[in-house]
Parts: structure tokens; sequence; C-alpha cells
């Protein structure tokens, strides 16, 4: 990698089991595939639950690293709760190191152009 170039996000993809009504509009995987391949992030992969103990501590892991990360997933405020151990941990301000996105009931497309718009925000 360049020395000058710029480090590109993550981005998650929390699902909530796979069950959750609110992502029945989306295909999910044709979304993480648009959002990976199309979207200038460094990855984008889909977690099951990542408020679960195993959640807590893969982001709390994955934050230590340093590296920016969107999480698509649910309410705002609940992201805020669910995740704040985890950012804690790695020594993150949740309210301003947070970068998260309530994706549910949108459509596919929906949810691809709220990635971009907000990945659009973080380069200005």
């Amino acid at each position: 990698m360049e020395e000058n170039k710029k480090q590109l996000p993550g981005f998650i993809m929390c699902v909530c089991t796979g069950k959750c009504p609110g992502f029945a509009k989306m295909d999910i995987w044709d979304f993480i595939n648009q959002v990976r391949v199309e979207l200038p992030v460094e990855y984008g992969f889909i977690h099951p639950q990542l408020c679960e103990e195993d959640g807590d501590r893969f982001l709390a892991d994955y934050l230590k690293a340093g590296r920016k990360v969107v999480i698509g997933a649910c309410a705002l405020n609940m992201q805020k709760k669910m995740f704040k151990d985890a950012f804690a941990e790695a020594g993150l301000d949740i309210n301003k190191d947070l970068i998260a996105l309530d994706i549910r009931d949108m459509t596919t497309d929906e949810a691809v152009a709220k990635v971009q718009a907000v990945l659009d925000e973080m380069e200005a």
C-alpha cells in the first residue's frame, strides 16, 4: 500500500441473526456484495449478531487496530447501547467514533445509496 494512500473504512452489516423482519425487503447478499465491490471500503462483511458476546469481542478487537468502521444494522440508539463496551475497551468515544447506519426496512438499492452517502460525507 502506498504511504500516502488513505485508509478506507471497513463495513460491517449486522443482520440480527438473519431473522429480523426489518431486512425482509433487502437481499442482504446482493447488498453486501455491492458495498464491498462497488463502494470505497476496505472490505465488507456480514456478522450475525454484533450485540452478542462474540460480537463484542470481535468489535473490540477490530477497533483496537485503529481502523474506521461503518456499521449498518438496527436503530442508532440501540447500536450505541449495544456497542458501547466494545468502543470503551478500544479507548474510543462511541459518540464521535461510531459511524452507524440504520438500514432496516430498506430495499437493497436504498441501503446501498445510504452507505454511499455516508462514505461520501467521510471523504469530504
